[in-house]
């Protein structure tokens, strides 16, 4: 193990989430236990992690957690390792917390995207129905944020691009989504900044200037699609087409067809968005804990058929993930090690009190905030 890579997870503790700096050492090599030498504090090398306390062998859990990250069903993998159903639903549970701590933590930070695709899934649980609303940036294939919702309203949409603003940039956008009503509205509030003007009161909140916003809505006669309305509510034409042309290619037209595509991947691997099936959520953590778990399997560690670069003459073709084309990762992840993942933790702030800090207080500070 290499301990330079290790940080201490004590939220007390001044180093906590930082590495490299020579504080963690090896306590016990058989058990696998730590030491920082800032606070004293020992844990083990799988603290803050999926696999924490498991007494199953690491290789199982990741071996099950794969398979319910493809679409197996449970009672497929209850029937065929001879773990208690109650068991398994553990074990998804923390694969669903840790894909969500690492999707936060990788995926949500600014970066250029380009065109970004918005869409709802329509969910049946026990006795009601919910919504899932997923986004994506097209050129990377990279699933940006998800939300669940019981209704398909304005709120859902509002928490879902709230997510989506934190992976974007101030650069040309595109957000292109189906027709629905919310969307509009809910695209200029979350892509917006405030406008200093030297005077007290809250700041008038301006749009950002290279915005751009599609809808491709589809026409139904009798369950078939008819016609096609491709409208522009913010933006040129000629803006729009080249933000399309620089995320999907020369080729093609304004389409949803991506995020269209991805609804499928998540209905194929999560057994609650099967259509006509038996397999009903009773709860929405369950939805949200599936939801994260597939979408970060799906960004880290499974390669898309697009984003494969051609071999050339000297170097062979390479397979690559969406977090790999959107230089998150150098590698394609296997699911032990996402989810084996340390995500660190905020960085210790040193407390606010009235007084002169102490000397130790202020060698503390200088050691680990500076």
């Amino acid at each position: 193990m290499d301990l330079a890579t290790v940080f201490c997870p004590n939220p007390d503790c001044p180093a906590r989430g930082q590495t490299g700096q020579g504080n963690i050492g090896l306590h016990s090599r058989q058990e696998q236990r730590l030491i920082c030498q800032q606070c004293r504090k020992t844990f083990t090398a799988t603290k803050g992690t999926a696999f924490y306390r498991l007494r199953t062998p690491t290789e199982t859990v990741s071996l099950v957690l794969t398979l319910l990250a493809h679409g197996c069903p449970l009672q497929a993998i209850v029937v065929a390792f001879g773990f208690d159903e109650r068991t398994v639903a553990a074990w998804f549970t923390r694969a669903g917390k840790q894909a969500q701590a690492v999707q936060e933590h990788l995926v949500e930070q600014p970066r250029a995207l380009g065109q970004v695709q918005a869409d709802e899934i329509r969910v049946k649980q026990q006795g009601k129905i919910s919504w899932m609303a997923l986004a994506m940036t097209v050129g990377t294939r990279l699933w940006l944020a998800g939300e669940v919702s019981e209704q398909r309203d304005l709120g859902l949409v509002r928490r879902l691009l709230a997510r989506v603003r934190r992976c974007a940039t101030r650069v040309p956008l595109l957000v292109c989504t189906d027709g629905f009503r919310a969307y509009p509205r809910a695209i200029r509030e979350a892509f917006r900044d405030p406008l200093p003007t030297g005077k007290p009161g809250r700041p008038h909140l301006r749009p950002w200037k290279n915005l751009r916003i599609a809808q491709v809505v589809k026409h139904y006669v009798q369950r078939r699609v008819v016609s096609v309305e491709r409208r522009i509510l913010a933006g040129r034409a000629a803006q729009v087409e080249k933000l399309r042309r620089r995320s999907q290619g020369g080729a093609g037209v304004l389409n949803t067809s991506y995020i269209e595509r991805l609804n499928a991947t998540f209905r194929e691997r999560l057994a609650s968005l099967t259509r006509r099936g038996r397999a009903l959520a009773r709860k929405r953590s369950t939805l949200e804990y599936g939801m994260y778990l597939i979408g970060a399997v799906y960004n880290f560690c499974t390669a898309h058929e697009s984003l494969r670069v051609a071999a050339v003459v000297s170097q062979p073709a390479v397979d690559r993930t969406p977090a790999m084309a959107a230089r998150i990762t150098t590698h394609c992840w296997s699911v032990c090690e996402l989810l084996s993942f340390h995500v660190p933790p905020p960085r210790w702030m040193p407390p606010t009190r009235r007084g002169r800090r102490s000397r130790t207080l202020q060698r503390v500070i200088a050691r680990w905030c500076l």
